[in-house]
């Protein structure tokens, strides 16, 4: 590429991306010189500040968007896909620090300037997996997100629990990308290339030449890999210990931003690349691939929900319910229906709301009781009702009981594996989430039923209490309200897959 081409695009495009680089950077050198001239909060609400920008031009770009824009020969894509996908971690990535403001005010994590500098590399890594149009670029993106991640889960360094699941984290991640990479290596060596639409129509030449098995491996590495990045079977076992170990707001963002951004990957990998390969009864990817989609996202939804039965501690257990949860986030892979990115996004927003405002209430109930285990939650009704109500509206929503967002969420997916008569894994969800009301009621037990050790009013931070008020809000207000939240993403976030073109067309 020559210089005279870098500067024909229009990189306004790409502010949301660049406002985020430069406030990690100049964040990271404010830290290093003016460190500690710096009030205990700057940094936090300077990165705030960075987060709400970038959504601002995100919107912007929403507006003035009528079809795809490309960049270097096809490597990254700005269309409504990736704005819908970065909506979701900046939203996340927004929650995670107004919790971080409280959090790191116990002073577990020494190094503040660090810990919201790498939130937003690592949301840097998301934005970039959910533009990307290249192997190249995503596996950049996933990578930034992964070391920042890893990096961010063993903050509490005299937390023994703290620097033993990072340690569990980043070997575990090492060999996920180990087999993601392999994985890779397979599509180019049988493409040639690492544009993700080009691959799609040469995948489709190798499958109808003989490469057919060869096509399948790679899918199937791929496929193992990315579950990593879910939180999905075969690849979960990381979770349950990563979310106890890590500190709270880092394992909301775990539990959302991570997941979504492992979804925003998946759908640009997955199915573009692999959904034109013939296969033995016609369309591979309708075929051979969504049984395989179809086998992980039944025993995600079958182990997540079980092992959570078994968990005391409250972030284990909501580790295990976020593998569930993924699990229940595959069905509309199994196979895509027209309706399955709204279907996804709308379902990941809903789970944000609850997700972070149970994490907050959490967060609070471990400051209070010295305690992550049900047992500090005994009581908290009589101590803190606002709290215990807003928690029983997170964790209604998180069951997908009717009159929250989850519901719906649940409602629209379940509809999605109606309408492709994939009836044994619709049943799998109704059982699974049955099952979850189990683990789920039984911290509403604990609140409402089970007296406490005292009767005290209990303390929460104005700004964490405000905090879990509006997401318990949200979460009612848009089970009331779905259409609203629905509309929206069809009208402003509906990239309108092509399943019959998947060729790119002629970068400007």
């Amino acid at each position: 590429m020559e210089v005279k081409d870098i500067f024909s695009y229009d990189w306004s495009y790409l502010l949301p991306e660049f406002i985020i680089l430069g406030f990690a950077t100049a964040l990271s050198l404010l830290d290093l010189f003016a460190g500690k001239r710096l009030g205990k909060k700057t940094i936090g609400m300077l990165s705030l500040l960075g987060v709400v920008l970038a959504g601002v031009f995100v919107f912007v770009n929403m507006n003035v968007l009528d079809e795809p824009y490309r960049f270097m020969a096809d490597t990254i894509r700005i269309d409504d896909y990736g704005n819908a996908f970065k909506l979701l971690f900046l939203a996340g990535t927004a929650f995670a620090i107004l919790l971080s403001l409280s959090y790191l005010e116990q002073g577990e994590v020494a190094h503040r300037g660090e810990y919201y500098y790498l939130l937003l590399s690592g949301l840097l890594g998301a934005m970039v997996m959910a533009s990307s149009a290249d192997l190249i670029t995503l596996f950049v993106g996933l990578e930034l997100l992964s070391l920042s991640s890893y990096v961010l889960v063993g903050l509490r360094k005299k937390s023994r629990l703290s620097n033993e699941s990072a340690m569990k984290y980043v070997i575990s991640g090492s060999i996920a990308t180990a087999v993601t990479l392999f994985g890779m290596s397979y599509l180019y060596g049988l493409s040639g290339t690492t544009n993700i639409y080009e691959i799609s129509a040469r995948l489709q030449e190798a499958g109808m030449m003989g490469y057919q098995f060869i096509v399948y491996v790679a899918f199937a590495f791929l496929a193992v890999g990315l579950a990593f990045k879910i939180s999905a079977v075969p690849n979960h076992m990381w979770a349950p210990d990563v979310y106890q170990g890590a500190p709270t707001p880092v394992t909301a963002f775990l539990a959302v931003v991570s997941k979504a951004a492992g979804f925003a990957l998946a759908f640009r990998l997955l199915l573009i690349a692999f959904f034109q390969v013939p296969g033995p009864s016609g369309s591979f990817f309708f075929a051979e691939a969504a049984l395989l989609l179809g086998l992980m996202s039944a025993a995600s939804m079958i182990i997540g929900n079980t092992m959570a039965l078994r968990q005391t501690n409250v972030k284990r257990m909501m580790a295990y319910s976020g593998i569930a949860h993924a699990g229940y986030l595959l069905v509309p892979f199994v196979p895509p229906t027209t309706l399955f990115f709204s279907e996804v996004v709308f379902y990941l927003f809903g789970y944000l709301l609850a997700s972070f405002g149970a994490f907050a209430v959490i967060m609070v109930i471990a400051r209070k009781m010295q305690t992550e285990d049900l047992k500090g939650f005994a009581g908290l009704y009589h101590r803190a009702p606002w709290l215990a109500i807003a928690m029983t509206v997170f964790l209604l929503s998180l069951a997908g009981i009717p009159v929250s967002v989850g519901f719906f969420g649940k409602f629209y997916v379940f509809m999605g594996a109606l309408a492709q008569a994939n009836y044994w894994l619709a049943a799998i969800m109704i059982i699974t989430s049955v099952v979850s009301y189990y683990y789920y009621f039984g911290i509403i037990r604990q609140m409402y039923m089970r007296p406490g050790e005292s009767e005290a009013p209990l303390a929460v931070p104005k700004g964490i209490w405000l905090f879990v008020m509006v997401m318990a809000a949200a979460t009612l207000f848009f089970g009331l309200f779905p259409g609203l939240a629905t509309e929206y993403i069809q009208a402003h976030l509906n990239p309108a897959f092509d399943f019959g073109n998947m060729l790119p067309t002629r970068s400007p």
